[in-house]
């Protein structure tokens, strides 16, 4: 079969009340390649004034690199590195947390102006030899990034390398995630670049050989064939990919080859040993 399953979003509460539909992990599928956490987040109208308790507040990763994806609104980021950048539409925040980060996203623009938040949260787990790098960040404005247009089809490479292109997003192990953004009755083939890839219907309805896929659903497909889509009305899908990294664990916002450095990780925070992001350093909440 083209398919392997199909992941159905899960409400889950980021607290505070905001509430984002989670695929990865999965009880019967935790990782896609090196993809290891993958949320949803909105469609929501948040209107002007929305309490602070909606921002996702400062909290610590180790182990991982994750990218926040907008289609509409805006989020404020904050890191113990110092980075302060606004995430608009289209554009890559890259962050490698290694031997550890803390960051926070808030809705400042949403408070002041009111917007519609809609995007995709990703995790990507660091291979061994990555685990413990230096943390870092990287912003790419949207018009940097590789682009196609084909027969109703446009195209964005966030990271890796797909369909002979190669992102400038420094990832540390061979993937590939696109965005796609499909007229109704457009057609198009995931590469077989991969051993793991899948794809997520954000928006729309489409069908992967033969199988209908709508929004909300994530298709991990079966082998390494190439496999055409098909857009049964205008959609959105993110294709995502790559060679898995070996097994991993999670607790909390943390991902590890090692349970012993997760737990370390969790008593550093308790401990308050970790810094926190500068110029957002006023709350803390209390880890596993």
């Amino acid at each position: 079969m083209a398919i392997e399953r199909i992941i159905e979003r899960r409400a889950h509460d980021l607290g505070g009340g905001f509430e984002v539909g989670r695929l990865l992990p999965f009880r019967a599928r935790r990782m896609v390649g090196p993809f290891i956490f993958f949320d949803h987040l909105g469609p929501v109208e948040l209107a002007p004034g929305i309490p602070r308790q909606l921002d996702v507040r400062p909290h610590p990763h180790i182990g991982l690199a994750t990218v926040t994806y907008l289609y509409s609104g805006q989020l404020t980021h904050r890191d113990s590195l110092g980075c302060h950048q606004e995430v608009r539409p289209g554009e890559v925040n890259w962050m490698v947390a290694g031997r550890g980060i803390t960051h926070s996203e808030r809705f400042e623009h949403a408070r002041a102006h009111g917007a519609r938040m809609h995007g995709i949260q990703a995790w990507v787990a660091l291979p061994d030899e990555a685990e413990e790098v230096e943390p870092s960040f990287e912003h790419h404005a949207g018009d940097a990034l590789p682009q196609w247009r084909e027969d109703g089809v446009r195209g964005r490479l966030i990271a890796g390398a797909a369909d002979g292109l190669k992102a400038a997003v420094r990832t540390h192990s061979p993937l590939a995630y696109q965005h796609w953004d499909m007229d109704a009755g457009a057609r198009r083939a995931v590469a077989a670049d991969y051993t793991e890839r899948a794809v997520y219907c954000a928006v729309g309805a489409v069908e992967l050989g033969g199988h209908a896929l709508r929004a909300g659903q994530m298709a991990v497909l079966d082998g390494r064939d190439a496999i055409d889509v098909v857009a049964a009305a205008p959609s959105q899908l993110m294709v995502l990919g790559g060679e898995p990294v070996g097994e991993r664990f999670m607790l909390w916002n943390f991902v590890s080859s090692s349970p012993a450095r997760l737990e370390q990780a969790a008593a550093d925070w308790r401990a308050q040993r970790m810094t926190l992001p500068v110029g957002d350093d006023a709350e803390f909440i209390p880890g596993p």
